[in-house]
């Protein structure tokens, strides 16, 4: 019997998969635990939408994804920061701070966990940083941190 499965079920398959097992596994076991759907027209009408739906989502993210990226490739962003004698600053520049700072001043949205740093931003000067987007899009940029 060919069931849409409602739930993850161990060693069966996913959320949303089309798949056949037996007539009894089926009515003894899927359907009256609502793990499953029995796989009529409707059922396969809804798994069809949501795949669609699923996907439209995909590439809807991705192309939202590459414009932020083109949009901040090489470009540079600028953080002032308060120093104590020796030049030395007061804690660090943070990936959140960073992030801050794109959204001020190019107005483009990113995550913090988002924001890679090769290490710790405790001096002035210029430090390249990776900006991961969705999708495994990625670009670099610059940070010029000064007084």
């Amino acid at each position: 019997m060919k069931v849409v499965l409602l739930q993850d079920v161990k060693s069966i398959g996913k959320k949303g998969e089309l798949v056949n097992v037996s007539d009894g596994y089926a009515r003894n076991f899927l359907l009256p635990r609502k793990l499953a759907k029995e796989a009529n027209a409707q059922a396969m009408n809804e798994l069809k939408n949501a795949e669609a739906a699923k996907a439209y989502k995909v590439k809807t993210e991705t192309e939202h994804a590459q414009k932020s990226a083109d949009a901040l490739s090489g470009k540079v962003v600028k953080i002032a920061a308060r120093a104590g004698q020796g030049g030395k600053i007061f804690g660090s520049v943070t990936p959140k701070e960073i992030a801050e700072a794109i959204k001020e001043q190019f107005g483009v949205e990113v995550d913090k966990r988002k924001v890679v740093l090769d290490a710790d931003i405790k001096a002035f000067g210029t430090y390249p940083v990776e900006l991961k987007f969705y999708g495994g899009i990625t670009t670099t940029m610059s940070v010029v941190v000064h007084e």
